[in-house]
């Protein structure tokens, strides 16, 4: 054998004997061969292709087209770096975990199909997905029957919570970002603390615009508010919005709170700004639509002005304990804009590796059996996932805090979360101005 490069030694330190043989049977006169070695480069279709029949598998569902495509395009680009620290440390079970990404398009049917794939053909063990709750619910049936491990990034919907608690999902299914039950009420408090006491809503027709809908309704008249006209909905594949913008901002509320999807909800914004519904009416938004392409897509006034300058919006807060430094990761190795939940994909991705380290399996029932132990107390709290890694290895117990949240999920899979307050300004850029706790509203 060769000598071997330096710069191995610092991964030697973390990995058990039976994995340093393996990583030292790939290692010939200072290198590494490409049959060893992660291939982070492709993240289209499965990536680590050929390596390690018996490694751990993971895929990715993620909305890189479609409705939502502005917010999840940079989704899998998360995942794929969580693999590629895990592999760098020693990988999972003495092998290196592999990457399949998949395309929900935004599309329950499309969604569905994707994880039919990723479960049947790819025999993934965890999914870091869906974003769109109607996807989501689409695709997690088909993750139960295969024994597949499901963590949601994105979605929101309350319906899951009622389908744990009703025994649904066997376990299979958590998500690192909180339920709507508490972003409702964040934007419901967002909107008495800026004084609104009449309020209409429009929703996108599907799981999360209703579930969200009706939770504001509720959390709004709580606070003493008045709900405008009855709840309008939309047609998810609608072309034309005219009718239901009219119906949302005619009574002539305070503001108008509306829960939608990039592409659509852009429609009936400018639809609404067109038929001079606008004035005077503030838009209170979520964070279906936190992305530059959607203001973009609603587009200007004549001066120049975006036509949604003002319009307030929550979305779920990345604070966790682990936020500086795998930000810092991200700027250094992806270089892409950080988009709203890619802290909460990466907390996914490793969650699942450290569950199947844990539970000495590289399958979807192992990941179920050991993610709440490693999610939540009384472990020991550890923000590196490298080091999180190497203490399981140890035997020791860990309480992972994640870069989305502390990511303490609970027996239905829901974790809870802190929101951001975002604004679009005159120019067309969203900028993050406070804070609102759904549950004390300050």
């Amino acid at each position: 054998m060769g000598i071997v490069n330096m710069k191995y030694f610092s991964l030697f330190r973390l990995i058990p004997s039976k994995a340093l043989f393996l990583l030292l049977a790939c290692v010939s006169g200072g290198i590494l061969l490409t049959s060893c070695q992660g291939d982070s480069a492709n993240t289209d279709s499965q990536t680590n292709a050929g390596k390690g029949e018996n490694g751990l598998k993971l895929g990715t569902l993620a909305p890189t087209t479609g409705d939502l495509s502005s917010i999840g395009q940079n989704w899998p680009a998360a995942v794929q770096l969580a693999v590629d620290t895990i592999n760098g440390c020693g990988g999972v079970n003495e092998a290196q975990v592999s990457l399949t990404v998949e395309d929900s398009q935004t599309e329950p049917t499309a969604g569905a199909a994707a994880m039919t794939k990723l479960a049947e053909v790819d025999k993934v063990a965890g999914v870091v997905g869906a974003f769109a709750s109607s996807v989501s619910g689409a695709a997690v049936d088909v993750a139960v029957r295969n024994k597949v491990m499901m963590v949601s990034p994105g979605s929101t919907s309350p319906v899951f919570t009622d389908r744990a608690q009703n025994d649904e999902f066997n376990g299979y299914w958590a998500r690192t970002a909180p339920p709507d039950t508490y972003q409702s009420q964040a934007l419901a408090a967002l909107a008495q603390k800026k004084g609104f006491k009449n309020v209409s809503t429009v929703a996108i027709n599907n799981d999360y615009g209703v579930g969200f809908e009706q939770q504001f309704v509720e959390a709004f008249k709580k606070t003493g508010g008045n709900i405008v006209g009855k709840p309008t909905r939309h047609d998810p594949k609608a072309a034309t919005l005219d009718s239901e913008a009219k119906q949302a901002f005619g009574g002539k509320p305070d503001a108008v709170a509306a829960v939608l999807y990039a592409e659509t909800g852009s429609v009936l914004l400018k639809s609404a700004f067109e038929q001079g519904l606008m004035d005077g009416v503030t838009v209170l938004l979520t964070d279906g639509v936190y992305s530059d392409d959607f203001v973009r897509q609603v587009g200007k006034t004549a001066d120049g002005k975006s036509i949604i300058a003002g319009a307030l919006g929550t979305v779920p807060g990345a604070n966790g304990a682990a936020l500086e430094e795998f930000t810092a990761l991200w700027n250094d190795k992806v270089k892409k804009e950080m988009t709203a939940y890619v802290p909460h994909n990466w907390d996914a991705a490793v969650l699942m590796m450290l569950a199947a380290e844990a539970s000495d399996a590289n399958t979807g029932e192992g990941i179920k059996s050991k993610i709440l132990e490693v999610a939540n107390a009384p472990g020991r709290e550890v923000t590196d996932a490298c080091k999180a890694m190497e203490l399981i290895r140890n035997g020791e117990d860990i309480n992972f805090q994640g870069a989305s949240g502390n990511v303490d999920i609970d027996e239905n899979g829901d974790v809870v979360g802190s929101y951001d307050v975002w604004q679009v300004g005159e120019d067309g850029t969203l900028s993050v101005i406070d804070k609102v706790d759904p549950v004390s509203g300050n």
